[in-house]
């Protein structure tokens, strides 16, 4: 089984930073897509980005130019650098994983709040 933890979440203040961390541990063959999304109370769970092995990066147009996707491939492990926060950003934040042969792989999340 493969799971996925996030790491990084917490709490800070508008125009601040975060960098949330996303490892993947277990039998793992591959991972084709690496992605964060995340969830305000309330609301749907929305993308925010996601790389894929073959270079394709997509952002949500709310977090471009302000968010980062980056893979360590060697490693699992997968990051989002969050910059010029808002409040609007605060959320669960989960990072999810497609997996080759395995499918569809969800972290249990981390919360991120944005607050003065």
């Amino acid at each position: 089984q493969v799971q996925l933890v996030e790491s990084g979440g917490g709490l800070v203040q508008p125009g601040g930073s975060l960098r949330l961390s996303c490892a993947a541990s277990g039998s793992i063959f591959s991972i084709n897509t690496m992605g964060w999304y995340r969830q305000a109370p309330g609301k749907e769970r929305e993308l925010v980005a996601r790389a894929t092995s073959s270079g394709i990066i997509n952002y949500a147009d709310s977090v471009k130019a302000r968010f980062t996707i980056s893979r360590d491939n060697a490693k699992n492990t997968w990051y989002l650098q969050m910059n010029s926060l808002k409040p609007e950003d605060t959320a669960v934040y989960y990072c999810n994983a497609i997996l080759i042969f395995q499918g569809n792989i969800w972290g249990p999340g981390t919360q991120v709040t944005v607050s003065s």
